[in-house]
This record gives C-alpha cells, structure tokens and sequence, in this order.
C-alpha cells in the first residue's frame, strides 16, 4: 500500500507541471522586453529579496551579469554593509537606504523575488515594500517574480509574473523552486543572452 509519503513527490511534481502551464507567457514576454530596453539604456538591475529571495538575488544577478551583459546588484551580497545597515537604521529601511547609496534612478529598474511580494498591513517583507516605493517615487521600471496573490509588489510593479498558488501546502516550495526556472528563461531567452553558456560551449 503507497502511503502519503511515497506519494508526496509525484504529486508535488505533476502539481509544478500543471503551474508551469498556467504560467502568464505575456508577463514573462513583457519583463524580457523591459530588460532588453533596461539594456539599451545602460541601466542597472537591482535585485531584492529575502530569505530564499535573497539567496535567488545572488545568483540572479550572477546570470544577469555574466550571460545577458546586463549591470546588475543585490543588498544581500555585502554582507557587512546590510548588517550594518540593520544593526543601525533597522531591517525595514536597509535595502531602500543602500538602494539611495546606490543612486538608484529613473534608468535602472528592480526586480521583486518574493513570495508574497510585500505586505505592510501584516508586517511581511516591509523591506520590500520600501524599495518598491522608492522605485516608483524614482519613476524606475518595477518587475517582480512573486507566488500567491503578489500582495504589494503585484499590485504597483509594471510587470508581476505570479506563480499561481494551486495548493496552500506547498506556496513557498513551488513559488521559490519557479522564481529559479524564470529567471533562467530570462537570461537565455534570445532577445537577452549576449554569451553562451559554459556547458553550451562545449558541445
């Protein structure tokens, strides 16, 4: 007799087949043509995220920079100076006052890795929430990558690919696991990747 164990990873990866399918293609293709004129303009990708959003900037800019030629950034990846930032003006500010340090403007654009895409009434990713507000304020191109229903970052940004939430349980899992898939669809959609891949290169 199977139990509900053994049946988990089937089920958890027809269930990804099924959100892949219902995937909004146009946001996606929409996101692609904003990078591609973020681009043009020598503008600079600032990435945000938290937990294993932050860990999905790091290797998202990573890709952005080294296959798209795109000049791209994330909070996250100085550890000493986030630190500092929370340890001084608070984790909700950290991100919007390096963003500042940065001198993030109208040419550059954020992109949201985020599960539920900010949510200050619940007090969820406020940090988020207040980069999304500074980019609007900078009259930056806002995109995000966010499950759920999106919350802050679906509602304002000028593009929001959301991962549909077709089971409660596993929201974070499949929202964070496709956040990964997309933004390699980004980065080696044709109209962004500048150079080949290294496994691609050996063929």
């Amino acid at each position: 007799m199977t139990t509900e164990a053994e049946r988990f990873s089937g089920e958890f990866l027809r269930e990804t087949a099924r959100i892949i399918e219902k995937l909004d293609v146009t946001a996606i293709d929409r996101t692609v043509e904003l990078l591609s004129g973020l681009r043009s303009r020598d503008g600079r990708l600032f990435v945000v995220g938290t937990g294993g959003g932050a860990g999905h900037a790091s290797h998202a800019v990573n890709d952005f920079r080294k296959i798209a030629g795109i000049e791209a950034y994330t909070p996250t990846d100085n550890v000493s100076e986030l630190t500092a930032r929370i340890n001084d003006d608070g984790w909700e500010t950290s991100y919007v006052n390096w963003l500042r340090t940065s001198r993030f403007c109208s040419r550059d654009m954020l992109l949201v890795l985020s599960v539920g895409g900010g949510d200050t009434e619940r007090g969820v990713s406020v940090n988020l929430v207040r980069c999304i507000e500074y980019a609007r304020e900078a009259g930056a191109k806002i995109c995000g990558i966010v499950g759920r229903d999106g919350g802050y970052t679906a509602r304002v940004a000028d593009v929001a690919i959301v991962i549909p939430p077709l089971n409660p349980e596993t929201i974070t899992a499949q929202t964070e696991g496709l956040q990964s898939v997309i933004w390699h669809l980004l980065v080696a959609h044709p109209t962004l990747r500048l150079n080949e891949m290294r496994w691609e290169s050996l063929r």
